[in-house]
């Protein structure tokens, strides 16, 4: 059987329910710290997230008769320009640490991608629900 393509507010769903898992991993981190397990849950959490918003902003942006985007640079750019998100470089620096974050780079590395995820890009990915949310109910 065939399925129909989701819809802008499916998708919109979809990354809130995933925020919401996110919220409960960002919580429990500063309340009790994580474990190298619960360390990579948060990053696997924050990623599903991450794609799941951009996915939200393809929809949109088809929706409006925009793209397709090379990639999610191009894409965020976009966003930014149309006022889904409210600051494009700190976007951009999700797509950046995504790119250089691997489980086989020094700790470093890791800690860094995760205190960003904690302390930044939950914040922004809030605002884009909240922005998100508003642009839809219009």
């Amino acid at each position: 059987m065939k399925t129909l393509p989701q819809t802008c507010e499916q998708c919109f769903e979809e990354f809130s329910v995933a925020l919401e898992e996110l919220r409960i991993y960002v919580q429990r981190a500063k309340k009790n710290g994580l474990s190298e397990s619960q360390s990579r849950e948060l990053v696997n959490s924050f990623e599903v997230a991450h794609e799941l918003a951009l996915k939200v902003m393809t929809k949109y942006f088809q929706k409006q008769g925009k793209g397709p985007f090379s990639g999610s640079r191009d894409l965020t750019v976009e966003a930014f320009h149309a006022d889904l998100i409210d600051d494009g470089k700190a976007w951009l620096d999700i797509v950046i640490d995504r790119i250089q974050y691997n489980p086989v780079y020094a700790i470093d590395t890791q800690e860094n991608f995760i205190h960003n995820i904690q302390n930044k890009y939950f914040r922004l990915l809030e605002r884009f629900e909240d922005t998100m949310g508003k642009k839809l109910d219009e």
